[in-house]
């Protein structure tokens, strides 16, 4: 079990699935909150039944799946029904992550998690690594990589915690602007030794 717990995050755009999946193929066990947060809401599940409750099930996709488009337009117009969500959300995430942590079998794991802050999981990582990029770049990379718009673009932005935030949390930061791959697995390469010495 991996009792050495990094959390990475950066705001979106900012290349963590790239800095994650540099990670695995060095044999870190990556646990991911995003996935978490997608499954516990899978048909059948405790949550995905009380959501349905409680918005009714025009929630859910005829083949009984929630839509996530859906509740994002419902949550975002209503405050109440966003902190409802949250509330009833976030521990099972919390405890999923935990579970999934513990049955990591690398010498450390990695949590992925682009709302470490915001979702208050800085007490459960013992060291925090951000990937940082300019909030400009942040916008050219998601509207070349998803076809967004970009207002859309910019209220993520806004609703992730802000750079200077995430940057005062670091232990670790990698500057992921204006450099190539190669330059990005050095980084890596020294942050992964770093951590296995750390451990050991």
């Amino acid at each position: 079990m991996s009792s050495f717990i990094v959390g990475l995050t950066g705001g979106i755009g900012s290349g963590k699935t790239t800095v994650s999946d540099y990670f695995e193929s060095l044999g870190v066990n990556i646990i991911d909150a995003d996935i978490i947060a997608r499954e516990v809401v899978e048909p059948n599940t405790h949550a995905l039944k009380q959501i349905a409750q409680h918005f009714d099930n025009t929630i859910l996709n005829q083949d009984g799946s929630l839509n996530r488009a859906l509740l994002r337009t419902k949550i975002f117009s209503n405050e109440k029904d966003k902190q409802w969500l949250n509330s009833l959300l976030h521990p099972i995430i919390r405890q999923q992550i935990l579970e999934q942590c513990q049955q990591a079998t690398s010498k450390y794991c990695i949590l992925v998690a682009p709302l470490l802050i915001e979702n208050n999981l800085l007490n459960i990582v013992n060291r925090v690594l951000v990937v940082d990029v300019s909030e400009a770049t942040q916008l050219l990379r998601v509207l070349d990589r998803d076809c967004s718009n970009e207002k859309e673009v910019k209220a993520i932005i806004a609703s992730q915690a802000p750079r200077q935030k995430r940057l005062s949390h670091a232990n670790d930061i990698i500057q992921n602007e204006n450099i190539d791959l190669m330059q990005l697995k050095k980084k890596i390469d020294d942050l992964h030794q770093r951590y296995l010495n750390l451990v050991s």
